[in-house]
């Protein structure tokens, strides 16, 4: 008798982390960590596009119906890994006495975990994050943002502000990082001076310009200063509050 899936419902992006989990029975020792783990390596020196159960696996020196206890399908492989990385990230023991250097040091802990595994940021970008270890990174945003007053919309607006920002950028970092970006670089400054009438803004950009880091921090920074002029609390530097003007 061939074991039971674990797909109680579609094979959508994120599905894996809403389905009733089949009964436990003889599974070699096997865990969504396991499983994780191994798809993590196998994206990290190969990328998503020969991704499959049976690669999977055969690494795990199982057969391929042993995964159905656990997936059904490719895109539970991908949630699993792209739940992984977010493991990566630090969670404080305790929230800072300033709401923003939690976001700012969740900011820059995201996207050091998804520039480690290049494939990451396209992928976190194109599917919801449901699994255990994003959502409790996502709960110390919210809780972050929260203690500065924000509340309903805004509250979820200003947390989707933030993880869009690491993702996207990541995404647009990782699409250029084929090699030398060199002569792309110089090639799109070229394009852009030959057609300065069209692109004079960007026509006049050094082709210094653009370094992911400091482009990044600058972004970061300019999202956590809006956040801070909006927000209905205001933190002192001793870790005093006050309530925000309100502004019309």
């Amino acid at each position: 008798m061939s074991p039971k899936k674990a797909a109680t419902g579609p094979s959508v992006p994120g599905a894996v982390w809403l389905r009733q989990r089949p009964p436990r029975r003889g599974q070699h020792g096997l865990t969504r960590e396991r499983i994780a783990a191994e798809v993590v390596s196998q994206l990290d020196h190969g990328g998503p596009a020969g991704l499959n159960l049976r690669s999977i696996a055969a690494a795990l020196d199982v057969h391929p119906t042993t995964l159905y206890w656990h997936v059904s399908a490719r895109d539970d492989l991908l949630d699993f890994a792209v739940d992984a990385v977010f493991a990566e990230l630090p969670l404080p023991t305790r929230p800072a006495d300033d709401w923003i250097e939690d976001v700012r040091a969740f900011m820059h802990n995201l996207r050091a975990a998804l520039l480690a595994h290049p494939w990451s940021g396209a992928l976190a970008s194109s599917r919801p994050l449901l699994g255990p270890e994003a959502l409790a990174r996502s709960e110390f945003v919210y809780a972050a943002l929260a203690r500065a007053g924000f509340t309903g919309d805004e509250l979820t607006a200003s947390a989707a502000a933030v993880s869009n920002l690491v993702i996207g950028s990541v995404a647009a970092e990782t699409s250029w990082q084929h090699g030398d970006e060199s002569p792309a670089r110089r090639a799109v400054h070229e394009h852009l001076r030959a057609n300065a009438e069209t692109y004079p803004a960007m026509a006049e950009l050094s082709t210094e310009s653009g370094h992911w880091g400091a482009q990044f921090s600058y972004s970061a920074d300019l999202l956590l200063a809006g956040l801070a002029q909006k927000a209905p609390i205001n933190v002192t530097s001793h870790g005093a509050t006050t309530q925000a003007p309100q502004i019309m």
